[in-house]
């Protein structure tokens, strides 16, 4: 898949396609459905059109962390459903001040050469987000591009973004893979921590969450890819998210204790799926409570992610 950042002069090759617009967080079963229609749309290269920050992130900087995809993740997500290009627009001033005409003339059609364009039929578009669906229809017909309009996947309760990120939230990651149509995943490098679990007996690759909606703070059943580095590979594990209250009030991270691992991790590029909540956050009375609650939910997350 070709990532374009720089979109102002698209070789001829990158240009034509028939592309989904949105900002596709989470890559959810709503998402995978335009993707569907838009591949069908047109003989030519499937392509999406999105927008980095999130548009939500550029009128509300101080919103609190709702995102469930960093950029990587979406891209490694759009890669797997077959996306050829992924045209990554900056939103910025000059992006949110275009209205909905200038959007579809100069962005999809002058700009990108986009030959088809599929959106929800809850697409808006254009400064003060007042251009439509409908209103896309006819800009299409008017400057030379198709469109497709796509119903919402589940009707009245449609899949979004808001109700899977109710169901992390909730402790409730199965509900949200329903949704996503796959498991819940976060992305990044594995940083250095305090090394804690290496002393306790269970080392940990720890995560930054930043930026990131973040799931219920618990224990978690996971499943591993290793993206980088001499160790890629699928793998098991029970993970730590949130705060670590047996160590005093931190900075909420992801820690995952691989199973049956032996070798360094930091500086790869992780993805921990949340397979299964196990509990919440805990504070032990000693050092040796909480290795025997470890050992207790490693069993348990063996026992669940069991072939």
């Amino acid at each position: 898949m070709r990532i374009h950042r720089d979109t102002t002069y698209l070789a001829f090759t990158d240009r034509g396609a028939t592309a989904a617009i949105g900002n596709f967080d989470g890559v959810h079963l709503g998402h995978q459905a335009v993707l569907r229609i838009a591949a069908k749309a047109a003989d030519a290269p499937l392509g999406v059109v999105t927008f980095e920050p999130h548009p939500r992130e550029y009128f509300a900087p101080e919103t609190p962390p709702f995102r469930l995809m960093n950029p990587e993740a979406k891209a490694h997500r759009l890669e797997s459903l077959g996306v050829k290009h992924l045209y990554e627009l900056a939103f910025n001033e000059r992006l949110a001040s275009l209205s909905a005409e200038e959007f579809a003339r100069d962005i999809l059609q002058q700009q990108l050469g986009l030959a088809h364009v599929t959106v929800g039929a809850d697409f808006c578009f254009g400064k003060g987000r007042k251009g439509t669906a409908e209103m896309l229809h006819a800009f299409g017909r008017e400057f030379g591009f198709g469109v497709t309009i796509a119903e919402l996947v589940g009707g009245e309760t449609a899949v979004s973004s808001t109700r899977i990120r109710t169901a992390l939230s909730d402790g409730k990651p199965e509900d949200a893979a329903k949704m996503l149509g796959h498991l819940h995943r976060i992305e990044g490098e594995v940083i250095r921590g305090e090394q804690r679990g290496r002393e306790l007996g269970y080392p940990t690759a720890n995560m930054s969450i930043d930026g990131l909606h973040p799931p219920k703070f618990g224990v978690y059943a996971v499943r591993v890819r290793v993206l980088t580095g001499p160790h890629t590979g699928e793998y098991d594990g029970v993970a730590s998210m949130g705060i670590r209250p047996m160590f005093g009030e931190n900075h909420p991270n992801l820690e995952t204790h691989v199973f049956d691992f032996a070798g360094d991790l930091y500086g790869a590029e992780l993805s921990v799926a949340l397979v299964t909540y196990l509990r919440g956050e805990e504070k032990f009375d000693s050092l040796e409570a909480l290795i025997t609650q470890m050992d207790t939910d490693s069993a348990r997350a063996r026992s669940i992610l069991a072939p």
